[in-house]
């Protein structure tokens, strides 16, 4: 029974059927960092946990800096907030940047090209400035710096990862970069020792996303497992328990999804902390599925379909005009009244996009995924 029950308490310690935040930032905080390379997905990761989350709300919010976009967590995008980044960098970059050095051999970038491109992008984006993707790159060919075959890519990841640069509001459908001490400035950063900030990484990690175990939190964050069990150990106002045969770790005050929270069908997005960053899936999702939600396991994951604190299916959308249709996909054995069971999560949605009341979502199921 407990290893059944560790969906439905996820959801409630995610902020997915409990504690709904009222602000974009609230939610990045709750979880920590939250993966954020489809940007689209993103604002709906965060949009699902909150009270009444749009798009437009989410990203004036991104305008205003309240969020910061930028590589954390096992190098991958994330949001994070301004307080917290600079010592996450510190936290988990080291590891990544020792890696990135073979990488970078691997693809014949030469060292001094990424040291003359950070003193082109700290010229060029002073002032408060962005420039966009295409522009950076025109910027650093300009300038004899060749950005093919990975090398313009892994210049901005390797920027972002010493803390130069970050990722910007998106313009034009372009992604926009700017420097970090614009949207994060040193004087208003939270400082930590690395102990520290294994034990409020861990904390808050266990407290968002829990039941975890000490091989979650060295997944998810890219840390190693000695790391992950110190940080736990020594995390404020958490608590373990066996579940399984396996210690896993939680916050002190859990709550409980509420009956009604239990019989929900939720919408989650494509990358979802839901599903990211847990070494077992077990108690989530069927093994046999598991390929349904990321195909050929090539690290793209479809938005997905939860009921009972288990992956069901997966979704997708279509708007035309002001109107939106959701068509559902579940899996084989699932789906018996599921368009009915996701009218209200869809209407959520139709608000979050912006769409008039008076738009009623079409949600259909297509055929089952065998």
């Amino acid at each position: 029974m407990a290893v059944a029950e560790i969906g439905l308490r996820r959801l409630a310690s995610q902020g997915l059927a409990a504690r709904r935040c009222e602000h974009p930032a609230e939610v990045v905080r709750l979880l920590g960092a939250l993966q954020a390379q489809d940007y689209r997905q993103s604002l709906w990761a965060i949009g699902s946990r909150m009270h009444a989350g749009t798009v437009a709300g989410i990203e004036r919010a991104i305008e205003e800096r309240a969020l910061v976009r930028t590589w954390l967590m096992r190098g991958t995008i994330h949001y994070s907030p301004p307080e917290d980044v600079r010592w996450l960098l510190a936290l988990v970059a080291p590891r990544l940047r020792a890696g990135d050095e073979r990488r970078r051999e691997q693809i014949g970038l030469p060292k001094a090209h990424i040291s003359r491109a950070a003193k082109l992008l700290a010229a060029a984006l002073g002032g408060d400035r962005r420039l966009s993707r295409p522009e950076v790159m025109q910027l650093l060919e300009d300038e004899g710096i060749a950005t093919g075959g990975g090398h313009g890519y892994h210049i901005l990841w390797r920027l972002a990862q010493d803390g130069l640069i970050c990722i910007g509001p998106v313009r034009e459908r372009q992604q926009t970069f700017a420097l970090l001490d614009d949207w994060a400035p040193p004087e208003g950063a939270r400082e930590l020792a690395r102990e520290q900030s294994l034990a409020v990484l861990a904390g808050r990690f266990a407290a968002s996303r829990g039941p975890v175990t000490a091989h979650d939190l060295a997944r998810w964050a890219g840390i190693t497992l000695g790391d992950a069990r110190a940080g736990l150990a020594t995390a404020d106002g958490l608590v373990s328990e066996e579940i399984d045969g396996a210690e896993h770790w939680r916050a002190a005050g859990e709550e409980l999804p509420s009956a009604t929270a239990r019989r929900r069908t939720y919408l989650l997005a494509g990358f979802d902390e839901y599903i990211l960053g847990y070494t077992e899936r077990d108690a989530i999702l069927a093994r046999e599925h598991a390929g349904k939600v990321s195909p050929g396991a090539n690290g793209v994951f479809r938005p997905m379909i939860v009921a009972g604190g288990r992956i069901t299916g997966t979704w997708s959308r279509a708007t035309r005009g002001t109107g939106l249709a959701i068509t559902l996909t579940p899996f084989a054995g699932t789906g018996r009244g599921l368009a009915a069971n996701a009218l209200p999560e869809a209407r959520r949605y139709r608000a979050f996009l912006g769409l008039p009341a008076s738009s009623k979502p079409v949600v259909s199921c297509g055929e089952r995924e065998s």
